[in-house]
């Protein structure tokens, strides 16, 4: 089949985005052109919640942060309500979403009774503001678990025996940890909650009007499915809290239909009363369905808040570091993921002491400073690190003898500082010398066939070239470096497709053969180098690489937190 004829003439298919700092909107049409978008930033359009980056730090707990639950809410409201003047919501016959992955809500006993019920006279916020056992949401950028991960691991039989079965160890980001932290720390909010919702899942919910499953995809970044069967693992569950399969409901798969839309929306948006949800998932999952990542051999980098590598294989071989789902968008295969939380942040903040707070003055130091950056190595951590697991800190090396190709002894001394030209290239290099060496002992394709970019960041030619460098492979962007709501609107279609057929049908049906036509397409950004010296600075790298590598494993062993 042709794919495109099989969408409705004239549909639309809503993707929405409920990410760290935002929330943003793709709307696609039948032949899957981006016709509309929208956003709302949360510290700048609802600053009466006073956060920064979306989220709240707690000063008396280090590592402790989480985001005001309702300020999702309010979004949403405020969002459809931008949206309005764009499209007409009556033609949107599926919406679909992508949530930051692992952050979670708590939805006290009798909200369920509140949200099937919800008055289209009044505004979301003002019905759903008590429906919570806390108000405060842990998210992916907290790293306060760390007692409860080890808890966790050792009560399965260790980390790599937890990784085998759910796709990961333990880590302090996950929502098994977290909700352990609750259950320890607040019995009184564990005891009086109902559902714990993933914020995929809860965004959901909200456009369904009942509690929404939890997705398989998003599911695995818990710490509590098991990653072959994807079931709730028995053992992990009593490990983590007592009663919990009860309070997370059923799992299901990524591209099946969590429902039609709540008379809610239909009454206050005019949305169809036959509009589907589709099921919602993880921000990753979701950008990896945008981006059409369907070839073993490519990369996808995500450079946003947090950086993700990501790719896709046939069976789950989950190791001691590193991430494993169910691809979203092919219900026997998976995604393999490694995520880092100094991302853009961290840039900005380099950009910010040594480049007069411009990306201008930032790009200019980054062209002007040779690649290899004369051996100078930094390790950049603004926020405690996922990958290293490393303390806030910032480290600074000279690696000697880089010239000569042949040599295995590199030499490196600590030095305190760097000159800011140096200081830009050694945050950019040491980004993507570490995504390269942990991609590669994670069993990642090297050289990757190519690499497609994505994020924020991924706009900025000069760090492009740098990972064409790096990598040694082509890289490629797509038009729209918010891949993840972009997906989003893939996966409503594609959802859509699978319910009109009745089962599942591949997501490549949608776009084979057209992908040009459509807003999907991706294209070169910088070509990999096939010169001499592209291939000694390759080799150069690869020398630079292995020295980093030893250099944090010494790291690890002396401040790390494991």
């Amino acid at each position: 089949m042709s794919g495109r004829g099989s969408l409705p003439e004239g549909s639309l298919f809503l993707g929405l985005d409920s990410s760290t700092q935002s929330l943003k909107a793709t709307v696609l049409n039948n032949e899957l052109t981006i016709v509309a978008s929208e956003i709302v930033n949360f510290d700048s359009e609802l600053p009466h919640y006073k956060t920064e980056g979306g989220v709240y730090r707690d000063p008396a707990d280090d590592g402790h942060i989480f985001s005001p639950t309702i300020m999702w809410v309010e979004a949403l409201e405020l969002l459809l309500e931008k949206l309005k003047p764009k499209i007409n919501f009556g033609k949107v016959v599926a919406v679909s979403g992508s949530g930051q992955q692992h952050g979670s809500v708590y939805w006290k006993k009798g909200s369920h009774a509140v949200l099937s019920s919800l008055d289209a006279s009044k505004s979301l916020l003002s019905q759903l503001k008590d429906a919570f056992s806390t108000m405060n949401s842990p998210i992916w950028m907290d790293s306060s678990t760390t007692k409860q991960c080890r808890e966790i691991e050792n009560a399965v039989g260790g980390a790599l025996e937890l990784a085998k079965l759910t796709g990961s160890r333990a880590y302090e980001r996950f929502t098994g940890p977290q909700i352990r932290k609750i259950y320890q720390t607040e019995p009184d909010v564990y005891e009086d909650t109902e559902r714990i919702s993933l914020v995929s899942s809860f965004m959901a919910s909200i456009l369904v009007g009942s509690y929404a499953s939890i997705d398989e995809t998003d599911g695995a970044g818990m710490n509590l499915m098991d990653i072959n069967q994807r079931i709730w693992s028995k053992s992990v569950l009593e490990a983590t809290a007592p009663g919990l399969e009860a309070k997370l409901g059923n799992l299901a798969p990524a591209y099946s239909a969590a429902g039609r839309i709540a008379p809610y929306f239909v009454e206050r948006f005019q949305f169809d009363k036959n509009c589907l949800v589709i099921q919602w998932s993880g921000d990753n999952p979701n950008s990896l369905a945008g981006l059409t990542l369907n070839t073993p051999g490519d990369l996808a980098i995500s450079l946003g808040t947090s950086d993700t590598v990501f790719g896709i294989t046939a069976e789950a071989k989950p190791s001691i570091e590193g991430h494993v789902f169910p691809n979203p968008v092919e219900p026997d295969g998976y995604m393999v993921m490694l995520c880092y939380k100094n991302g853009s942040l961290t840039r900005e903040d380099v950009r910010n002491r040594c480049a007069d707070k411009s990306w201008d003055v930032f790009n200019n130091y980054l062209e002007k400073t040779p690649p290899l950056n004369g051996g100078k190595l930094g390790f950049y951590y603004k926020d405690h690190e996922i990958l290293p697991p490393l303390p806030v800190g910032f480290h600074r090396y000279a690696v000697e003898n880089l010239n000569d190709v042949t040599s295995d002894t590199l030499l490196e001394r600590e030095v305190e500082e760097f000159d800011p030209p140096s200081e830009v290239r050694a945050i950019i290099e040491g980004q993507m010398l570490s995504m390269r060496g942990h991609a590669e002992r994670f069993g990642m394709p090297n050289p990757p066939k190519r690499i497609i970019a994505t994020g924020g960041a991924s706009s900025n030619e000069s760090i492009l070239k740098s990972i064409a460098q790096i990598f040694g492979c082509p890289v490629f962007t797509v038009q729209r470096p918010d891949s993840a709501s972009l997906g989003a609107a893939l996966r409503a279609a594609h959802g859509w497709l699978c319910n009109a057929q009745g089962s599942f049908v591949p997501i490549s049906c949608l776009y084979q053969g057209n992908l040009e036509k459509t807003s999907l397409g991706s294209k070169l950004a910088v070509p990999a180098g096939d010169k001499e010296e592209d291939r000694e600075l390759l080799q150069k790298y690869t020398l630079l690489m292995r020295k980093r590598m030893e250099i944090e494993r010494r790291l690890v062993e002396k401040i790390g937190r494991s």
